[in-house]
C-alpha cells in the first residue's frame, strides 16, 4: 500500500496532500477509488489539478500488459552487471552483480557480511565510479574502515575525497523509517538522499534482519505484512530504477543442529541470488573465509570458492575450491 506523500508525483504538493489527509485520504488505492469531482468540491481543489495527479498514479502504479519479446529487449538494454572487485565473488555470481537484481548474502557474526558490503561499495565507487546508498540498520558502519578499503584502491586525496562523496550513507533502526526512505528513493526517482543528485547503480541493506526480527513472532501481528512490503519496495527499487540491491542476513539452528537463513521461508523468495558466507576454521587462517550458492538461476546451487579478508579490510582471491558435498549444505 502506498501512502500519499509530498512529491510522489508531478503536482502533488504539500497543500495538496494536506488537504486529501484532511478528507482521509491517505493512500493511492483510495484517492484513484474516489469519487473526484466530490473529493475536490470537499477539498476545495481544482478538479483538473485532482484529475491530472490521478491519471499520474495510475500510470505510475497500475499494470499493463507487455510481450515477452518487449520485456527480453528491455532487460537487455537496462542491465549492467557491477563488478564487486574480488575475482572468486564475480565467478560465483556470473560475472558481478547484476543491476535489476536482490542479492543476499547470508551468514552468523563474524562470516564477512558487513565486511563483504564495504568492499563492494568501495569497488562500485572507485573502480566503476557509480554512486551508492548505503543504508546501516545495526550501527556497525566503520567510516574510518570505509576510508582505509578506499585509500587501498587509490592514492591521491582527491580521488579519495571523490569516492567518499559517491557512498551515501544513511542510518535507520527500524522498519517504519527505512520503508520511509526506501519510498522516498523511489517516488523521486533522484535517489537523492544526502542532498547529492545523481544516478545510484548499488543500495545495499545491512541488514534486514536487525528491521524485521523485533517485529516478527509473538504480539506483532503486522509484522508478516511488514515484512513483505519491505521485499516490495527493495524488489521495485531494484526494477523501476535499474539498480542492484544488497542485503545481508543472519543465520538460524534448525531442528537438526544445523544453520539455515533467517527470516523464514516467505523470505526465502525474496532474494534472487543467495549467498552464504562462511569463516574458515582457525587452522585454516584467521582471514579464511568460503561463499557458497544457495539460491541462483544462473549458478549451480552448492557451487563454493574462497576468499580471504585481509587486516585492511581488502577482499583476496584463493586458489578455486572444490565443489562441497551435499551433506555440507543440507541444512541450509
Amino acid at each position: 500500500m502506498v501512502i500519499l506523500r509530498e512529491g510522489i508525483c508531478p503536482g502533488a504538493t504539500a497543500q495538496l496532500i494536506n488537504a486529501l489527509k484532511e478528507q482521509n485520504v491517505k493512500t493511492v488505492v483510495e484517492l484513484v477509488s474516489a469519487d473526484i469531482e466530490d473529493l475536490a468540491q470537499r477539498c476545495s481543489i481544482s478538479y483538473k489539478t485532482l484529475v491530472a495527479v490521478r491519471r499520474v498514479l495510475l500510470a505510475q502504479y497500475s499494470p499493463f500488459p507487455s510481450n515477452a519479446a518487449d520485456l527480453y529487449e528491455e532487460l537487455l538494454g537496462s542491465t549492467a552487471i557491477l563488478s564487486t572487485g574480488n575475482q572468486s565473488l564475480d565467478k560465483l555470481l556470473d560475472s558481478g552483480l547484476y543491476t535489476g537484481e536482490l542479492t543476499e548474502f547470508v551468514g552468523s557474526p563474524g562470516s564477512g557480511k558487513t565486511q563483504v558490503c564495504l568492499s563492494l561499495a568501495v569497488n562500485v565507487a572507485c573502480a566503476l565510479k557509480q554512486k551508492v546508498l548505503y543504508v546501516d540498520t545495526t550501527g556497525g558502519l566503520s567510516s574510518a574502515r570505509l576510508l582505509q578499503l578506499i585509500q587501498s584502491q587509490v592514492d591521491s586525496l582527491e580521488e579519495q575525497s571523490e569516492a567518499l562523496q559517491r557512498i551515501e550513507v544513511i542510518r535507520v533502526f527500524e522498519v517504519y523509517r527505512l520503508l520511509e526512505v526506501l519510498q522516498y528513493v523511489r517516488a523521486t526517482s533522484t535517489c537523492q538522499v544526502t542532498g547529492t543528485r545523481g544516478s545510484v547503480k548499488a543500495l545495499v541493506l545491512d541488514s534486514a534482519t536487525a528491521v524485521l526480527s523485533p517485529i516478527l513472532g509473538g504480539q506483532q501481528m503486522d509484522g508478516m505484512s511488514l515484512m513483505m512490503q519491505l521485499a516490495r519496495e527493495l524488489k521495485l527499487l531494484a526494477r523501476e530504477l535499474g539498480i542492484s540491491v544488497i542485503v545481508t542476513n543472519c543465520v538460524v539452528r534448525d531442528i537438526g543442529g544445523g544453520v539455515k537463513p533467517a527470516l523464514g521461508c516467505t523470505w526465502s523468495y525474496v532474494p534472487n541470488i543467495r549467498i552464504l558466507l562462511r569463516r574458515g576454521a582457525d587452522t585454516a587462517g584467521p582471514g579464511k573465509h568460503s561463499a557458497t550458492v544457495l539460491k541462483s538461476s544462473r549458478q549451480p546451487t552448492r557451487m563454493s570458492v574462497e576468499f580471504d579478508i585481509t587486516s585492511c579490510g581488502t577482499l583476496s582471491s584463493r586458489a578455486a575450491a572444490a565443489l562441497p558435498s551435499a551433506g555440507d549444505l543440507d541444512s541450509t
